[in-house]
């Protein structure tokens, strides 16, 4: 079962990303992250016992077993290392993004005649192909390494990858040792081993869409009390034709309806001698900020100095501060 949970899950990641081509521009790093997944979902499928029995039964009988599964299945980790390889070169400062696309044509064919020379001579052939390309990939992958949502899908992505080349290296040997040449899905912990690598690879391609999704509806739960009073008080900050086509854009717009609320309640950029400069510190501010917003007409005076974000301090970041102070200034009760 978990076999074809694999597939499944590799196969929903694929759909995912030819969803993020459809919404924005099918750039060539964009449709080769499609090719790679799609590659990895098609080489996890036909490494499943049942489908590579399925795909070796239509072989006449006589020729050697799993020779046809264990083609499709090279092939397919083949075009993900050449899809994938086209990504790692635009990352390149060699490659720019005026001859991304030749450069990418170039890998293409190389695939491709690999590929051949794979399917009409030997798949330890192209195990080796993997090996290489998915090294290429893994220092590529080190290379742009930091701590961002796109970093850390980089991580898992290059980490998926670096399991591929150890087992792609694996097959070589098995295959110059043991002769026959086999699936990796008939080996128990061939199997398992190649199951982890589909998995990360697929968790990595969509890892920035899903962190940012969270983030994005993270950021609604806590900015949701603020934002219903401010829009309440000001309702003009809404446009009429405004919608918002994602989470994402949602949580942004939101942000912007409150920082212009906050400045409209404000005075509109007047500047009071009673509020005096704001303080360096952030949390002490914000306080100051999310008190003056719950009562504005208490004895807390606030100008559009200390409206602005502090620097260093996104619009984003300044809001959700403004907001955990203001859930935290209200009471329980009073928050729903």
């Amino acid at each position: 079962m978990t076999f074809w949970l694999t597939a499944l899950l590799v196969w929903v990641a694929a759909g995912a990303r030819v969803g993020r081509v459809l919404v924005k521009p099918a750039t060539t790093a964009r449709v080769a992250i499609v090719v790679a997944v799609a590659a990895v979902a098609l080489a996890t499928t036909v490494a499943v016992p049942e489908i590579a029995l399925a795909i070796d039964n239509l072989l006449p009988r006589g020729l050697p077993d799993a020779i046809l599964s264990a083609g499709v299945v090279v092939s397919a980790w083949m075009i993900f290392a050449a899809a994938t390889a086209v990504v790692a070169a635009a990352a390149w400062p060699v490659v720019s993004r005026r001859n991304l696309r030749q450069v990418a044509m170039v890998i293409y064919g190389v695939g491709v005649i690999a590929v051949a020379i794979t399917l009409a001579w030997s798949t330890t052939f192209g195990w080796g192909v993997v090996a290489l390309g998915s090294i290429f990939i893994v220092v590529t992958g080190l290379r742009n390494l930091d701590w961002t949502a796109l970093g850390r899908g980089i991580a898992i992505y290059t980490t998926g990858t670096a399991f591929v080349a150890v087992l792609a290296v694996l097959q070589i040997r098995q295959a110059l040792i043991d002769a026959p040449r086999t699936a990796p899905g008939h080996a128990a912990w061939a199997w398992q081993a190649w199951e982890i690598a589909g998995l990360l690879l697929a968790f990595g391609s969509v890892w920035i869409v899903v962190e940012l999704w969270v983030r994005a509806r993270v950021l609604l739960s806590r900015i949701r009390p603020l934002h219903r009073v401010m829009i309440g008080r000001f309702p003009e900050v809404i446009a009429h034709e405004q919608t918002s086509s994602s989470t994402q854009l949602e949580a942004s717009d939101q942000v912007a309806q409150i920082m212009d609320a906050l400045y409209l309640q404000s005075g509109g950029g007047v500047e009071l001698v009673a509020a005096g400069p704001p303080p360096l510190s952030p949390v002490e501010r914000a306080d100051r900020v999310a008190e003056w917003a719950r009562n504005p007409l208490g004895d807390v005076v606030v100008d559009a100095r200390w409206i602005a974000p502090p620097e260093g301090i996104s619009p984003r970041g300044w809001v959700q501060a403004i907001a955990r102070a203001y859930d935290a200034s209200t009471p329980v009760h009073a928050r729903n």
